[in-house]
């Protein structure tokens, strides 16, 4: 989707529509990690508005991905609702501006140029960003058996139960006096 810079008021203006989750997964799919799939359209709640040259945007993302739990590695479903935000400045390049330090503050910044916004590249960001950093098909996943590989969540297996790390074998013969 793609906004005209003169069309932006400076009063908030709210638009909902749905942006392709189409490029999402051609990115996923030249990874070698391909840990979500993502349907063919997200939901997009978009608020946005101006103060001179800067553009504010906020909003919430929500759809239905697929992920692959970290821990037993079974594929799974799972909802996306995520509140985001950015703010768009002209680019310093562009404008004569001489480049600025950034600031913690400033993170959220991003540039533009030219007469409007294309939002699609701005969504995707939003929603690689809302992405969890370990899926799992639940809190209570029990994962897979380290010896056999047996999913734990389904069956249990006869292998011996871990002793610890190996490493902190050493810690556990220690003798503290009290």
């Amino acid at each position: 989707m793609k906004i005209s810079i003169d069309e932006i008021p400076q009063t908030a203006k709210e638009i909902v529509f749905s942006e392709s989750g189409e490029e999402l997964n051609k990115i996923y799919s030249q990874s070698s990690v391909r840990e979500f799939g993502f349907p063919a359209s997200l939901e997009v709640e978009l608020r946005y508005y101006r103060a001179a040259a800067d553009l504010f945007f906020d909003g919430r993302l929500s759809g239905q991905l697929r992920g692959v739990c970290g821990r037993c590695a079974e594929e799974f479903m799972f909802n996306l609702d995520q509140p985001f935000e950015f703010v768009l400045i002209p680019d310093p390049a562009k404008t004569g501006r001489k480049a600025e330090e950034l600031h913690r503050d400033d993170l959220a910044l991003s540039f533009y140029s030219g007469d409007e916004i294309d939002l699609s590249p701005l969504i995707a960001e939003q929603v690689l960003l809302a992405l969890p950093t370990q899926p799992l098909c639940g809190e209570s996943c029990r994962g897979l058996c380290s010896a056999c590989g047996i999913n734990l969540n389904g069956e249990s297996c006869s292998c011996a139960s871990p002793t610890g790390d190996p490493r902190m074998a050493v810690f556990r013969t220690l003798k503290l006096s009290r």
